[in-house]
């Protein structure tokens, strides 16, 4: 009987696999996927602000619970990212990161350049950026449907919490928080063999960094941007300087402690040549199988 989930060595592997089908995609496919991926998170921080907005009374005297209901909703963005395969700038942080201790076999076996990491995280960052302003000018302010109080107080509210209030160390150390789980997500939903079990393995986690008010850089492409169109008292040189940089670095070490360990526990004798035991608990050369073969051609 095949078991319901992946062994620990073999999402490893799988991870590993995804970097280098990631180095050859078509660059504009990367980009018009990390796109999509922008709105669909979106949609999750739009529904999980329109259950805490329109909530003031709850707010007041059990903003707790507030949290509970406005993080349980948020995951659906990235359940949707993940079962149509677009780019997340944070679970790309983990995938392609693992090429930073398997990076000298990569380009001795001519399988990965030393640019691949920087531009995919250029060309992730710019599609996640274009999708959650979209979505904010677009299907959120200009429809109107975040026009009426309390939800347009609470829009502006919200962003000046995530982007104006926080000192820069603690946006960063909330990044760090939020991708350390996002990431945790994105391997259990890795090695998930159904659709239902993938959703669950990346509710928890996502339900948890929300609703603890961990900084996710690209939700907060959504966020504060929407607050700045909402005329919150803050600036775009604020954004950037304060919740961008700090989210976006915490995030990427968020992501290196998932990536690291992983790499550590499960990749150590990795054969970039193609040869890899994929048998959980134990490492041993001799029972090495090889894995399937990746075409190098760009699609």
């Amino acid at each position: 009987m095949e078991a319901s989930t992946l062994k620990p060595a073999e999402v490893a592997v799988y991870f590993l696999k995804a970097g280098i089908a990631k180095h050859h995609d078509r660059y504009e496919s990367v980009f018009f996927k990390a796109v999509l991926a922008g709105i669909m998170l979106s949609f999750g921080g739009l529904l999980s602000e329109v259950v805490s907005g329109g909530a003031p009374a709850l707010t007041l005297t059990n903003p707790g619970i507030v949290k509970i209901l406005g993080g349980f909703v948020f995951p659906v963005g990235l359940v949707m990212i993940v079962l149509q395969g677009q780019e997340l700038l944070t679970s790309n942080m983990m995938v392609q990161s693992r090429w930073n201790l398997v990076f000298p076999m990569a380009v001795m076996k001519r399988v990965v350049p030393w640019w691949s990491l920087p531009l995919n995280f250029l060309i992730v960052t710019f599609g996640n950026l274009v999708g959650s302003l979209f979505f904010g000018a677009i299907l959120v302010k200009y429809s109107g449907v975040m026009s009426a109080d309390p939800y347009d107080s609470y829009v502006r509210s919200f962003a000046i919490k995530k982007a104006a209030e926080p000192e820069w160390h603690q946006i960063f150390l909330r990044g760090i928080g939020c991708n350390w789980l996002v990431c945790v997500a994105v391997w259990q939903a890795a090695g998930s063999r159904e659709t239902v079990s993938k959703v669950i393995a990346i509710w928890l986690p996502i339900w948890t960094f929300v609703a603890c008010s961990f900084d996710h850089v690209v939700a907060n492409m959504f966020s504060v941007p929407l607050g700045i169109m909402f005329g919150a008292d803050l600036t775009v040189a604020e954004y950037i300087r304060k919740s961008l940089i700090a989210s976006y670095l915490g995030n990427i070490v968020g992501a290196l402690l998932v990536a690291l360990p992983a790499t550590y526990f499960y990749l150590w004798d990795y054969d970039a040549g193609g040869l890899r035991n994929a048998e959980a608990g134990v490492v041993d050369r001799r029972d090495a199988t090889p894995i399937d073969d990746i075409d190098e051609k760009r699609r």
